[in-house]
C-alpha cells in the first residue's frame, strides 16, 4: 500500500478549490524513489499493483462475507484517460460474482424521462459487492455543462446558470451522503492526463490497425473543448469532494502509475472498513461439529 501521506497527496481536500494545473499528470515518483531511476520505480509500481490486486481479492471475499457494506468506485477522465485499462488491470483478480461494471454512454429516452441520477441509482452495488462505474452521474455536470444543448426539452423550463449547476452538485452530494450513511463506501477517481498525452494516445490508435476500433471520431471533436472540460471538472471536483466521498486526482500519463495508485487507494480504503467474517454462534458450532462427525464416519 502507499503511505497515508502519499494517499493524501492525491486526495482532493474538501472545501478546497481545485486547479488541475496544480496536479502533475506525468507524476511518477517521490524524491526518494527518484534516486532509484525510472525503470526501478516502474518495477516497484508493478510489484505494488500485483500486491494490491491480491489484497483486493481477499478483501472482496471478506466484503461479501461481512455483507454489511458495498463499495462504489467511480472512474472519470478525459477521452483516452485509461478508464477501461484501469478496470482491466486493477480489478483483474476480483471474482465476477461479487463485482459489477457499468459503462454509461449517452442516456436513452427512458433514462431521460427520469432524473439525471436515476439510471445510476438503478445500478448501485448491493451489500457485499463492488460496483464500478465507468463514467457516471457526473457526466451530467461535465459533458452537459460543456454542451448544455444536451439537456434538451426533458427538463422544466428555466435558466441554466450557476444556481442550476449548484443544484445538481447538491443533489450529487446528497445522494453520496445517503449511500455512505447506508453502508456504501464511495471512492472517486479522476484519471488526469495532459492534452499532449491524449494526442499521443489518439495517434497510437490511428497508427495501429488493431486499435482502429478504439478510435471514435467524436472524441476528436470533443478534444476541441478541452479547456471547457477542464473548467467543468475543476468545478465538479471542487464542489463534490467531501470527507465521506472524496475525489482522488490520479496522475495518468503513465498507465503503470495510475494502475498502482488506484489499486493501492482501493486496497487501503477497504482495509480501513474493518470488515469481519460473521461470528459463529454456539448453536452453529454444535451444528458444524455434528456435520464433521457425520462426514468423518462415512
Amino acid at each position: 500500500m502507499i503511505s497515508t501521506d502519499l494517499l493524501k497527496f492525491f486526495r482532493v481536500k474538501p472545501g478546497s478549490r481545485v486547479r488541475l494545473e496544480d496536479f502533475d499528470p506525468g507524476w511518477e515518483q517521490t524524491d526518494e524513489l527518484a534516486r532509484l531511476g525510472k525503470e526501478s520505480v516502474k518495477q516497484r509500481a508493478e510489484g505494488l499493483l500485483e500486491a494490491c490486486v491480491a489484497e483486493l481479492t481477499q478483501a472482496q471475499e471478506l466484503l461479501y462475507a461481512d455483507n454489511r457494506h458495498a463499495v462504489l468506485v467511480i472512474l472519470q477522465g478525459m477521452d483516452a484517460a485509461g478508464k477501461d485499462g484501469t478496470i482491466k488491470k486493477v480489478m483483474s483478480g476480483l471474482n465476477p460474482q461479487g463485482c459489477q461494471v457499468y459503462s454509461f454512454k449517452a442516456p436513452s429516452d427512458e433514462e431521460l424521462d427520469h432524473t439525471f441520477l436515476w439510471r445510476c441509482v438503478c445500478r448501485m452495488p448491493e451489500r457485499g459487492r463492488i460496483g464500478i462505474f465507468n463514467r457516471s452521474y457526473y457526466e451530467d455536470v461535465l459533458i452537459a455543462r460543456v454542451h448544455p444543448e444536451l439537456l434538451g426539452t426533458h427538463l422544466p423550463p428555466g435558466k441554466r446558470g450557476k444556481s442550476f449547476w449548484k443544484g445538481r452538485m447538491d443533489d450529487i452530494n446528497a445522494l453520496e451522503d445517503h449511500l455512505v450513511r447506508n453502508g456504501t463506501v464511495v471512492v472517486k477517481f479522476f484519471l488526469h492526463i495532459s492534452k499532449d498525452e491524449q494526442q499521443r494516445r489518439f495517434l497510437d490508435r490511428l497508427n495501429q490497425p488493431e486499435k482502429h476500433w478504439k478510435f471514435n471520431p467524436g472524441d476528436l471533436k470533443e478534444r476541441g473543448y478541452w479547456d471547457d472540460y477542464v473548467d467543468a471538472y475543476e468545478k465538479a471536483l471542487t464542489a463534490t469532494s467531501t470527507k465521506h466521498a472524496p475525489w482522488y486526482v490520479i496522475p495518468a500519463n503513465h498507465k503503470w502509475v495510475a494502475h498502482a495508485v488506484v489499486a493501492s487507494i482501493l486496497s487501503t480504503t477497504i482495509d480501513e472498513m474493518k470488515l469481519e467474517f460473521p461470528q459463529v454462534t454456539p448453536e452453529q458450532k454444535q451444528g458444524l461439529e455434528a456435520a464433521r462427525t457425520q462426514l468423518e464416519s462415512e
